[in-house]
This record gives C-alpha cells, sequence and structure tokens, in this order.
C-alpha cells in the first residue's frame, strides 16, 4: 500500500494507493484531486482509497472526477473506497444512488454501514419515497 498526499508519491506495488485529500487541494477546484487520481492510475493502482478526513464537504466536480477513476479502476478489477467522508458527503452519495456504487468507509477502515444500507422507509426512485 503507497500513500500519497497532495500529489506526493504515486503507488509503487500497483495493488492500492492511499490519497489524502484537504481543503487546500480542492479550494481551486477538482483539476489538482483529477491529477492525482490519474498519476495513481498510471502507476498501475487497482483500488485506490481516497482519505477525506480533512474535507468537509466533496464538491459534484471532485465527485465526479472520483467515479470516473473507480470505473478505471473496476476495469482492472478494483475498485475507489471512500475513507472516512462527513455526513453531507454521505447524504449526497446516498441521494444520488452513489452509495450502491463507491465502498465508503469509517476511520478505522471499517465499511460504514451507512453507505451500504439506505434509511428505513427510503427507496431511492426519486418519487418522494412513495411505495
Amino acid at each position: 500500500m503507497t500513500t500519497a498526499t497532495a500529489g506526493t508519491r504515486p503507488s509503487s506495488t500497483g495493488a492500492e494507493v492511499v490519497l489524502a485529500l484537504d481543503e487546500a487541494l480542492l479550494a481551486d477546484g477538482p483539476a489538482d484531486a483529477r491529477w492525482l487520481l490519474h498519476r495513481a492510475l498510471l502507476g498501475g493502482a487497482r483500488t485506490i482509497v481516497v482519505d477525506l478526513r480533512c474535507v468537509r464537504s466533496l464538491p459534484g466536480p471532485a465527485l465526479a472526477a472520483l467515479l470516473c477513476a473507480h470505473r478505471s479502476c473496476r476495469a482492472r478489477g478494483g475498485g475507489l473506497v471512500l475513507r472516512d467522508p462527513d455526513r453531507t458527503t454521505r447524504d449526497t452519495l446516498r441521494r444520488t444512488g452513489l452509495w450502491r456504487v463507491l465502498e465508503v468507509q469509517d476511520a478505522r477502515g471499517g465499511v460504514a454501514v451507512a453507505s451500504r444500507t439506505p434509511e428505513p422507509g427510503w427507496s431511492g426512485r426519486g418519487d418522494g419515497d412513495r411505495p
């Protein structure tokens, strides 16, 4: 497993890369985060773990970049994991249905229950949650 913080090191093993994002990296838009993901993919990463501990809210364009990287990882037999996202990001994942696509881990690295289990009564159809 390799760790990269704000663009320091790409993958050396190709198995798993951990990218720690922060507010400063996302302040000017998703281009820097997209470049970090691109470098990790060029390095041969199959699984990318994105540590969101220092991000208050993940903007939509950054989430789109993560989804694009996830598709590339899936083609290689891996995936993209969001580690410790804030409540707003978890809500966005739930509203968009991406909680079914992206794996979400809590701070300890375990799969977060809220990421895989919808709220009671929530159908995910977007029709006002009518039965």
